[in-house]
C-alpha cells in the first residue's frame, strides 16, 4: 500500500499535559478492586479503565460538514474506515427526521451545525442559514465557536 493513499484518522488525542484539560481520571478501577469475586483485571494486575478519554473528534465533524450535498452511503463508509468507532458520527448526523437539531454542543463551548440524511440519501444541513451571530454564549469567560468560527466575544483592538 502506498503511503500517500493512506488517509489520516478523523480523530486525534487531546493534549493531556496542557493546563486545564480534564478527562475525569480515576474511579474506574477502585470499584472493582475490593470485590468478593476476583475479576480478570485483578488477577492480571491491570488497571485498564472502562472509559475512553482524551479523544477529540473535531476532524470528523469538519469532514462531515465538508461533505454536505454528497451521498450519505459514500460519506459514511469513508468516515467509518477512518474512525475507531462509529458512534461519534451520529452525535452530529441524524438519520431520522424527528431527531435532527439545528446545532450540537460538543464540550463546554464548541458548537457544530446539525446534519441529517434526507429521503434521497443525501447529507444535508439542518439549518443552512445558521450563523455564529445567531447563537449567544453561555458565559463571557470562554471562547465559543460554531463550526470553528468564534462568536460572542468582542474583538479588542
Amino acid at each position: 500500500m502506498n503511503r500517500d493513499s493512506v488517509k489520516e484518522p478523523l480523530f486525534r488525542k487531546v493534549n493531556t499535559k496542557a493546563r486545564g484539560v480534564h478527562h475525569n481520571f480515576g474511579g474506574d478501577f477502585k470499584y472493582s478492586r475490593n470485590k468478593k469475586r476476583e475479576t480478570p483485571e485483578q488477577i492480571q494486575g491491570k488497571m485498564y479503565g472502562k472509559k475512553e478519554r482524551g479523544l477529540d473528534y473535531t476532524p470528523l465533524f469538519r469532514f462531515l460538514l465538508s461533505k454536505v450535498g454528497v451521498e450519505w452511503d459514500s460519506v459514511f463508509s469513508e468516515a467509518k474506515s477512518r474512525l475507531d468507532k462509529t458512534e461519534p458520527i451520529f452525535w452530529i448526523v441524524a438519520l431520522d427526521e424527528n431527531e435532527k437539531e439545528e446545532y450540537i454542543r460538543i464540550g463546554e463551548s464548541t458548537y457544530f451545525s446539525g446534519l441529517y440524511v434526507d429521503k434521497d440519501g443525501i447529507l444535508q444541513l439542518t439549518n443552512p442559514t445558521l450563523k455564529p451571530t445567531d447563537l449567544t454564549p453561555l458565559c463571557n469567560c470562554c471562547t465559543h465557536t460554531l463550526n470553528g468560527v468564534i462568536f460572542g466575544k468582542e474583538k479588542s483592538t
